[in-house]
């Protein structure tokens, strides 16, 4: 079950209890962000911890006719719900974990920091950088703000392998 509600607990993914370390994965269909999980859920297995799955939604561009926006904006909340719902599932059969998951719209900066604003048991943000090139949006904009950070960020190399994720996880 994907949450589309204010609190990504209860029944579409794990509980939180106090002072266990909580990992924030941003996630879309990039090797990036499949990077991101794979280290968070590490983390979290090796720190009795939890991961919370973030898929965000981009605002759509206006168009013209309503009910042509209205179904691009369905589609693209779908296609995140999907994608979220994948992501988790992986992650379950894997690790044994139950992840917590969110889906927004939104700008991608601005919900990660509302969404860290709501949960303040989140300890750390997990990125996945671009392997070349731009490390990413998400990877620029946060290192760009880091002291406005309320948990540490941690951000996973483009050019590291499977093995070098479980390596130094």
């Amino acid at each position: 079950m994907v949450d589309t509600a204010e609190e990504a607990q209860g029944a579409s993914g794990a509980e939180w209890r106090a002072g266990q370390r909580v990992y924030l994965v941003i996630m879309d269909d990039t090797e990036e962000a499949a990077r991101a999980l794979r280290f968070a859920a590490r983390r979290a297995v090796r720190t009795d911890g939890t991961v919370h799955i973030l898929a965000l939604v981009p605002k759509q561009e206006f168009v013209v006719f309503g009910s042509i926006q209205a179904t691009i904006e369905a589609e693209a909340r779908e296609r995140a719900e999907d994608l979220a719902r994948a992501a988790a599932g992986s992650l379950a059969s894997e690790s044994g974990l139950a992840p917590a998951v969110a889906v927004r719209t939104g700008s991608g900066p601005q919900v990660v920091r509302e969404y860290l604003g709501q949960h303040p048991e989140v300890s750390a943000l997990v990125l996945g950088a671009a392997a070349e090139g731009n490390p990413g949006p998400l990877v620029t904009h946060f290192t760009s703000h880091l002291g406005q950070l309320p948990c540490v960020l941690m951000i996973v190399p483009g050019g590291i392998d499977e093995r070098g994720i479980d390596s130094f996880s």
